[in-house]
Order: structure tokens, then sequence, then C-alpha cells
């Protein structure tokens, strides 16, 4: 039986007064997380802590450098075709401005509309959990 891949993510909750960035992915072979909203973030490379992760991601996708606060809370979450352990953090930005690299459209939400987008199945842990907390 063939191994599942598992990848490592980090995810910043990046907030700006009392909004929350919310990115949308493009176009995707896998249906399923095709042009999806998600945190941004991306994956974790051999040797980087998580914050250096999400650091070169956030500049790499929104080039952006936001105060990286705290780890908020770690997903594993089974896609059809792999596993993915996403460690999420709240981030403060100074801007709203914002220059998207790698997604279609981008959104600033407050908490209580996060739901109102269509978002990643690993997403959504993260989403409920915001909603809770203050």
């Amino acid at each position: 039986m063939k191994k599942r891949k598992t990848i490592e993510v980090v995810a910043a909750i990046i907030e700006n007064g009392d909004k929350i960035l919310c990115v949308q992915r493009g176009e995707n072979k896998l249906t399923y997380i095709s042009k999806k909203f998600e945190f941004p973030g991306g994956k974790v490379e051999k040797g980087e802590t998580l914050e250096s992760a999400l650091s070169r991601e956030l500049q790499e996708e929104l080039q952006i450098e936001p105060d990286i606060q705290n780890l908020f809370l770690t997903v594993k979450h089974s896609y059809p075709d792999f596993d993915i352990t996403m460690h999420s953090f709240i981030c403060k930005a100074k801007t709203r401005n914002i220059n998207l690299t790698e997604h279609i459209n981008s959104v600033w939400l407050k908490k209580d509309d996060l739901t109102t987008l269509d978002w990643a199945a690993a997403d959504i842990p993260i989403i409920n959990k915001l909603a809770r907390y203050d």
C-alpha cells in the first residue's frame, strides 16, 4: 500500500483593526481546493522554523511582513490525495495594502463574516475557533 503524502504548512490569520485577511486560491486540478478561500501561508521547508516559513511565504505571496504573534491552532486534515498538518498563527498587519502574487482574490472580513466564504476544508476548524475567540 502506498504511503499517503503528508505536508506540513503554516497559515497566517492576519488582523488589521477588526478585519481578517482571506485569500482565494486559483483554479486547481484538485477540485476540492480549487478556488477555495484560505488563510495565506504555505509549505514549511527543511530546516525552517514555523515562524520563518510563515514570514517567507507571506513575503512571497503578499509582499508583506506582518508581526507574527502566537500559534493559534494546529489542524490535521485528510484530503482525498494527501494529509496536511497546518499550524496557524495570529499576525498583525500595519496596513491592508497587499500585493497578491499567487491568489486570485482577497477580502478583509470581520470575524463574524468569515463563514460567508467557501473555505478549504482544512481552514474550517480555524474559523470555528476564531468565532469563539476574543
